[in-house]
This record gives C-alpha cells, sequence and structure tokens, in this order.
C-alpha cells in the first residue's frame, strides 16, 4: 500500500475540507436541532462531483476511486456527520449500485439524474436471519415474470421520506421452491408505497430514517437491480463500502473533536498556565491523535486494497470497529478537556458524541444488520 496520497487526492481534500467549513458546517446544529434534511445542501454538494466519485465520468461521475470516497467523506464527517451520510447512502446505496449492477435501461433513466443531484436515492437494506426469522425485514414479491408485486414493511428506510427512488430488496413467498432475493428500484410516487414519519434518534439526526410500508406496489421487470444469482455478490459488496464508508465518518468526526479540543487547550488558561501545557491535558490530546492516525491507515487500506481489486471485507470491517470505538473516546475526551463548554450546543462535542455512538450501531451502515466481530472472526 502506498503511504502518501496523490497530488490529485490532497487537492481534493483541501477543496472538500475548505468547502465543509464554509458550507456544510454553518448550519449543521440548527439541522441538528431541528432533524432537518437540507435538499439544497446536498445538491450543492453534488454540483460539485461529491455524489458520484467512485462513477465514470460517462454517467456524469468524477470517475474516482474509493480512497478519494473515503477522503471526502471523511472531510464533510468533520464538520457535519450527517451530511456527510446523507451523501455517502446516496451514492453507495442508490447511484453505484445502479452503476455496477444495473441494466442499460436503468442507467439511462437514472444515473445521470442521481450523479447531478436532481434525484436523490435512499434505500431499505435487508437485515441477517437470526433464529430462523427475518430482523425487522419482511418485504417480499410475487406475480409473473415480468411485474412483480412488492408487499410489506420495513422498519427503517434510509432518507425514504425525502428520497426520490428507493433502492429496495425482497424475496419471493414460494411453496415448496427455494425462495430467491431480489433487488428493485422504487421510485418515491409509486401507487402502494407509503412512508411513515421520521424516526427520531439521538445522533445523524439530520439524516432521515422511516418506516415504509408496501401493499400491492408493482414493480416491472425494467426495474430489477440485481437477479438473484448476483445477490451474494451484490451484498458484500455493499457490505465492504458500507464499513469504509462509516469508518471514514468515525475519522471525521474525531479529527473533529481533536481539532476543536486541541484549538481549545491553546487558548484556555488556568492558574495563569494554557491547560494544554499541563501533563494531563497534553497527554489526552497524544493519545487521541495517535489512535486518530492508527483509524485513517485502517480505512485507507480498506478502501485502497478495494480499488486494487483484492479481498477486503475483513479490512473494512477491521477499520470500521476501530474507528467506531475511536470517534466515541476522541468525542468524550475532548468533552473532558473543554469542561463545561463541551456540554453546549455550539461547541460540538456533545453533537459529536451522540453522532459516533449512532454510528457504532447498525444505523451508520444505513440500517444493513452488518456484524464487524463476525466479518473480523470468519473473513
Amino acid at each position: 500500500m502506498q503511504f502518501s496520497l496523490s497530488t490529485e487526492q490532497d487537492m481534493t481534500r483541501a477543496f472538500v475540507r475548505e468547502f465543509a467549513e464554509c458550507e456544510v458546517a454553518p448550519h449543521a446544529s440548527d439541522r441538528d436541532v431541528h432533524e432537518r434534511f437540507d435538499r439544497k445542501l446536498f445538491e450543492q454538494m453534488a454540483s460539485l462531483g461529491l455524489a458520484a466519485i467512485p462513477i465514470s465520468e460517462q454517467y456524469g461521475g468524477a470517475g474516482g476511486d474509493w480512497l478519494t470516497f473515503a477522503i471526502v467523506i471523511e472531510e464533510v464527517s468533520r464538520v457535519c456527520a450527517s451530511a456527510a451520510a446523507a451523501l455517502a447512502a446516496h451514492t453507495l446505496f442508490a447511484a453505484w449500485p445502479i452503476y455496477a449492477f444495473g441494466n442499460e435501461g436503468l442507467k439511462e433513466s437514472y444515473l445521470s439524474r442521481l450523479t447531478s443531484g436532481q434525484l436523490l436515492g435512499g434505500c431499505a437494506l435487508p437485515s441477517v436471519k437470526r433464529h430462523g426469522a427475518i430482523n425487522d425485514y419482511t418485504l417480499a414479491y410475487s406475480g409473473s415474470k415480468n411485474r412483480r408485486e412488492l408487499n410489506g414493511r420495513h422498519s427503517t428506510v434510509l432518507q425514504a421520506g425525502v428520497a426520490d427512488l428507493l433502492l429496495v430488496f425482497a424475496q419471493s413467498r414460494r411453496q415448496k421452491r427455494k425462495d430467491e432475493s431480489l433487488a428493485f428500484i422504487v421510485e418515491r410516487n409509486s401507487p402502494g408505497l407509503f412512508i411513515g414519519e421520521n424516526i427520531h434518534k439521538m445522533g445523524l439526526r439530520s439524516l432521515m430514517f422511516n418506516s415504509m410500508h408496501l401493499a400491492h406496489c408493482s414493480a416491472a421487470e425494467a426495474c430489477l437491480l440485481s437477479k438473484s444469482e448476483e445477490m451474494s455478490e451484490f451484498l458484500t459488496s455493499l457490505s465492504q463500502l458500507a464499513h469504509i464508508s462509516a469508518a471514514a465518518q468515525a475519522v471525521g468526526m474525531a479529527q473533529g473533536a481533536y481539532e476543536a479540543a486541541a484549538a481549545y487547550a491553546k487558548q484556555r488558561k488556568q492558574f495563569g498556565i494554557l491547560i494544554g501545557k499541563h501533563q494531563g491535558i497534553s497527554f489526552k490530546l497524544a493519545n487521541m491523535w495517535t489512535r486518530i492516525e492508527a483509524a485513517r491507515l485502517l480505512v485507507y487500506q480498506a478502501a485502497w486494497r478495494r480499488d486494487e481489486g483484492l479481498s477486503c471485507s475483513r479490512e473494512a470491517a477491521i477499520a470500521r470497529k476501530y474507528s467506531a470505538d475511536c470517534a466515541v473516546e476522541a468525542a468524550i475526551e475532548a468533552i473532558q478537556i473543554l469542561g463545561g463548554y463541551g456540554y453546549m450546543q455550539e461547541f460540538r462535542m456533545e453533537r459529536y458524541l451522540r453522532d459516533a455512538k449512532c454510528l457504532a450501531s447498525k444505523l451508520g451502515t444505513g440500517g444493513m444488520d452488518i456484524d464487524c466481530f463476525s466479518h473480523i472472526v470468519m473473513a
């Protein structure tokens, strides 16, 4: 693995950091308090090419790699994890699946509008089976080969209340035959699709989650994204990329918490001495920085391996697990350094902690029930 970024990647980081500070950060607290998704901000990021990093220029993308994608998500997360998560979800669970697995008809219908930000994507990702039951996931399809009928419910659909189209996974209900799973693209205004109220969360509050109910919702063969025989590859790729994205978000949050704490330690005096000169504070900052650097390298390694076509399931899961823990720890330590100010909303710290804890749950991968430990042990 190369331990240095390319000139283009360094320039991308600098550009996205400046954009995030000027456009994303100012209203991040307001979006969090009011649980508000800012569609104009998303469209602004899409107009800069940030919503289509790994998609080829043929379809309006940037033609970049997954390492560049991780850098973009990291820098946006540094000031607002929710904005980064919404950007990542749109790319990972809507635009990229159509690009990687969709037929030409789907690409022509949706891809250029997704990469430009004209359309916003969401997803109803599958949960794993536990003890013979499907957790929080009862969608099923039936009908002829040319047109299928979707029925069922999903408790946590990412961006459902604001998205224009949804990636939906469903299983067939057949007697005496093995069930198969398929993935469909379903437009938000499709008859039979009903979206519930926004789910209130402790963290990532401006990233929308809703319940969804489909009752006799018709899906044409043209909307079929992934066939049963492709599902294993499809879900493996989504799992890897979801881990990399969540890990990059965690590194960005940890970096933001560290920078805020370090800046405060260089200004705050106690008994006439800057608190950063006290060993207790300087040790905290040094430990934070060490863990953040280690987490960043794990994320970049996983993204690099994905770009090189190498196996990265274990590396992505390790990066996700370590980075999420690092983000929580960095937020807690930053609050300790800021003292009473750490509990105030305008200093970001309490938001970093809430977002980091939320990211450590399955919501950090768009509601996809992915067990880091099993990937690490069994990969």
